[in-house]
């Protein structure tokens, strides 16, 4: 008690600065303590700041999980202090004998006498007779509660502004509190780290609701690794993870349009290149050229016009574990599954035709299980070399007539070519914007399948991002190479980000779910009345979380790491800001800029 009875001066030291520091009898307390304190009847004077102390005294029927959390999020110092007493059971069973013969008997006075029925007094013989069998089987313990609150604010005025907001949270939860009058410098001692009860006001109370009690429930996301995804919402903490610490590296963003879904992509790319993570971007829109050129990545453009190709033929360079035979197969089932989407759809017999036609491209470019791995690379066939053999076969007259449009026709000039790019840039962006929505699915497959050749050929740390992946979720070939891209990229190191706005679209697929699930990360952004069922059914939200979807503000939202999830508020700085932009204006501008800039 020694420190608090300087504080309130009981024992006043009179010492000059200097004369301290010269008689060596300068400590802490003399740097904790306020030049002054005084007590009034309803508040404390601690130097500049005024402090006021308060105590609940009244709960409802029911406490709720959680019902303290909005006193914590206040944004406004204070001291909580929680003072949990135990009492005995054997006591308690007493007083609670006595107080069910109390209530029995008035009960039974009232059904003598033919008055009506009072719930109220039926509700306390049903509540005391539970929580005396819970005791009896040691399912429940019972405690004296104090809880103890001491805010502190600049002024007299905002310290009244604090006691009103803190009266309003609790009353409409139907708790109450009272200030303690004349008891400042009790309450100011309780709410400090002394353990010390001086207020002395209790709520008896058993183990369930008091467990309601505890104040910290929001998840901290924070790591010490990783990247800064935002701020959480709840308590205003930072949010850090890396995705590769996972059991895998999947992320899926669902959010309406303009509700900074890209935005929120772009900054997450931006810090995992920083830390020497590769990053390969289909785009459908080319929103991410910016970022390309503002990073020194490659950004190719893919179209029917662009001198961009990738065969749909090529083929990974074998690993010293890797099996030819294995690679080779699974080469050429991914390739049924590109021609069934080229094509139409397949009936089995063509299915099995093309099946034997791939087989046999590659094996006439001598690539087989047998031959040199090492050689493969410079015989890889083009789409051309799959219709002659095709036309050299039996009943595959509608296969050729339906292929040579790829081969021959409009569209030759993209799917009938060797690969001539190369992801030798930490950052590279596909651009399909310019490719005819009727190809996009195809082009999505082609440059999916080249860049998982890619994956497999050299291990390391590297992030595809696939925007607007609804497109390839049209087709069960497309959606179903997808989901072994998200399942099988964990082996080699490769975290897979779907976005996509289309909810309905994409759950709509048994892919889509199973995408979903094999995801450890999710964005969750504002959502649309028309698909916030969908999601809140898909990601097990609650009415809570469904409603702040709908209101949520642009570059907010729920995000999940694992089992964790908290409210997110995407934040960057001014130069990511200049990188990331998705604003038009603020593009063209920032665009200008370094136009006039080049010219001086």
């Amino acid at each position: 008690m020694g420190i608090l009875d300087n504080l309130f001066g009981k024992k006043q030291e009179n010492l000059a600065e200097e004369k301290i520091f010269e008689e060596e009898s300068f400590d802490v307390r003399d740097i904790i303590a306020p030049p002054y304190i005084g007590v009034m009847q309803d508040h404390l004077k601690l130097g500049e700041r005024f402090a006021k102390s308060f105590f609940i005294f009244s709960y409802p029927r029911y406490l709720n999980t959680g019902w303290f959390s909005p006193v914590i999020d206040l944004n406004t110092p204070m001291d909580i202090s929680f003072f949990i007493h135990p009492i005995s059971s054997e006591l308690i069973l007493k007083k609670l004998r006595k107080k069910l013969t109390e209530v029995s008997s008035e009960i039974l006075e009232r059904q003598e006498k033919g008055l009506i029925r009072d719930p109220q007094l039926e509700t306390a013989y049903r509540d005391i007779e539970s929580l005396r069998d819970n005791l009896m089987t040691a399912q429940e313990k019972m405690f004296r509660f104090g809880v103890y609150i001491t805010i502190y604010e600049t002024s007299e005025k905002a310290l009244r502004d604090t006691e009103l907001t803190l009266r309003s949270i609790f009353e409409s939860r139907l708790i109450y509190i009272k200030p303690a009058l004349f008891k400042q410098k009790e309450g100011f001692i309780s709410c400090s780290p002394y353990g010390m009860d001086l207020i002395n006001v209790h709520t008896p109370m058993d183990t369930a609701p008091l467990s309601t009690s505890f104040p910290f429930i929001s998840f901290d996301l924070s790591s010490n690794e990783g990247i800064l995804y935002g701020i959480n919402r709840h308590n205003n903490s930072l949010v850090l993870f890396d995705r590769f610490s996972l059991e895998n590296a999947n992320m899926v963003v669902f959010a309406k349009s303009g509700s900074g879904k890209s935005y929120a992509v772009k900054l997450e790319i931006l810090r995992y290149l920083m830390q020497g993570v590769d990053v390969i971007i289909i785009d459908p829109e080319n929103e991410y050229e910016f970022l390309a050129d503002a990073v020194g990545g490659s950004f190719l453009k893919i179209s029917l016009t662009s001198p961009n190709h990738v065969n749909p033929f090529d083929l990974p360079i074998p690993g010293p574990d890797d099996n030819p035979e294995d690679i080779l197969r699974s080469n050429i089932i991914n390739l049924v599954g590109l021609l069934r989407i080229m094509l139409g759809g397949l009936s089995p017999e063509e299915d099995s035709i093309l099946d034997e036609a791939l087989t046999e491209t590659y094996a006439v470019r001598d690539i087989t299980a047998q031959s040199d791995p090492q050689t493969w690379q410079n015989n890889i066939p083009l789409m051309s070399d799959f219709e002659e053999v095709l036309e050299s076969m039996t009943g595959t007259e509608s296969l050729v007539r339906r292929l040579k449009k790829f081969t021959k026709g409009t569209f030759a000039d993209f799917f009938n070519q060797h690969s001539n790019i190369a992801i030798d840039k930490n950052l590279v962006v596909f651009g399909i914007r310019d490719m005819e929505d009727s190809l996009r699915p195809i082009a999505l497959y082609i440059i999916m399948r080249y860049v998982w050749n890619v994956v497999r050929t050299s291990l390391k740390k590297r992030i595809l991002v696939i925007d607007e992946a609804w497109w390839l979720m049209q087709s069960e070939d497309g959606a179903s190479f997808l989901f072994g891209l998200v399942k099988r990229g964990r082996k080699y190191w490769l975290g897979v980000t779907t976005i996509t706005q289309d909810v309905a679209d994409f759950m709509k697929s048994d892919y889509g779910k199973a995408i979903i699930t094999n995801s450890s990360l999710q964005l969750l952004m504002k959502q649309s009345p028309a698909s916030i069922n969908i999601v809140q059914s898909a990601f097990n939200l609650t009415e809570q979380e469904k409603y702040l979807l709908l209101e949520a503000a642009v570059g907010e939202g729920l995000f999940f790491a694992g089992k964790k999830h908290v409210a997110l508020s995407v934040v960057a700085s001014r130069n990511e800001d200049q990188i990331v932009t998705t604003n038009p204006q603020e593009v063209l501008r920032i665009k200008q800029e370094r136009k006039n800039i080049n010219q001086q």
